[in-house]
């Protein structure tokens, strides 16, 4: 049984995906969305931590917020293609079903054209961190203070550049998937 969030053509019926491949990148997207879930939980406990420190010794563990700032854009990314796969980015959900169920090729190319333009602006973000990237590892960027605390800012930036550019290409095996089944209705 399809699903209506699911890409045509990405699923068997049993709801498992058709190919080796397409498991295999299932697994990478649940995996790292996986450990942003963990990253989540890792931050609620460095922020809790600085509040009892903050109560009980009257001042805050260092790094908190810059690397509270670091860890949120990671957990942004490391589950946005997992946002992408499960069709959960907000969109104009008024237009484009009833399109589809009117139109359906009509409405599967309008879904393809999407996730490319998606892709083309994903791809955009993962060029920019990858120059952010190099700059980091070349420079030995870190936060913290020196003396008290420092990390390096290349393993999150490395981690970043990763979940976006399995999102980039999310999107563009989306596109694939809308763009096959229109080419199997015809």
């Amino acid at each position: 049984m399809h699903s209506e969030n699911t890409p045509k053509g990405a699923r068997n019926p049993s709801g498992h995906p058709a190919h080796l491949w397409a498991r295999g990148w299932a697994r990478i997207v649940d995996g790292l969305a996986a450990t942003g879930t963990v990253m989540i939980g890792l931050l609620m406990l460095i922020i809790c931590s600085d509040i009892v420190f903050r109560n009980l010794l009257g001042s805050s563990l260092p790094m908190v917020s810059e690397l509270g700032a670091l860890v949120l854009v990671m957990i942004v990314y490391l589950q946005l293609a997992a946002t992408i796969r499960a069709d959960r980015l907000a969109r104009t959900e008024i237009f484009l079903p009833p399109l589809t169920r009117r139109f359906p090729r009509f409405g599967g190319m309008v879904s393809a054209v999407f996730d490319l333009v998606g892709a083309a602006m994903l791809g955009l973000v993962a060029w920019s961190t990858l120059g952010i990237f190099e700059k980091d590892l070349g420079s030995g960027e870190f936060i913290g203070v020196t003396g008290i605390a420092t990390l390096q800012t290349w393993p999150f930036r490395a981690m970043i550049l990763l979940g976006v550019t399995v999102a980039t290409i999310e999107c563009v095996v989306r596109a694939y998937g809308s763009l096959r089944a229109n080419g199997q209705e015809s």
